[in-house]
């Protein structure tokens, strides 16, 4: 009798558990999305990897956050080349494409392209 009870406390905690882990991971998903903002560097801040965007055709200011992940890119305007840089190539007022997640209204980039002119 009483290895049935253990056995079914057991098997409740178990499920409890799988039941919670399933939820967790089904917010997260919900939540998080894949995505990509683009706009001006209008601040830059190396200590919190973050760079601040301001989208060209709303004025509407996003965070993305980098780390030792992401992957920095330059490429000039209607060309295929895409150069590797180190994020310090990127600088306020430079153009920006990044790629990555969002998160809670933080894009986690993946990708941070910066945007060449023909002049460049």
């Amino acid at each position: 009798m009483v290895r049935q009870l253990f056995a079914l406390l057991s098997a409740s905690v178990i499920v409890f558990s799988l039941t919670a882990t399933a939820r967790a991971q089904e917010k997260t998903h919900q939540t998080a999305s894949e995505g990509r903002w683009e706009g001006n560097v209008i601040r830059s801040n190396p200590d919190k990897s973050t760079l601040t965007v301001r989208n060209l055709g709303s004025n509407i200011e996003k965070t993305v956050h980098y780390d030792g992940a992401t992957r920095w890119v330059s490429q000039e305007h209607g060309s295929n080349k895409v150069n590797d840089i180190d994020p310090t190539q990127v600088k306020e007022n430079d153009r920006v494409i990044a790629r990555g997640i969002w998160d809670k209204g933080v894009l986690y980039a993946t990708l941070i392209s910066k945007r060449l002119s023909h002049s460049n």
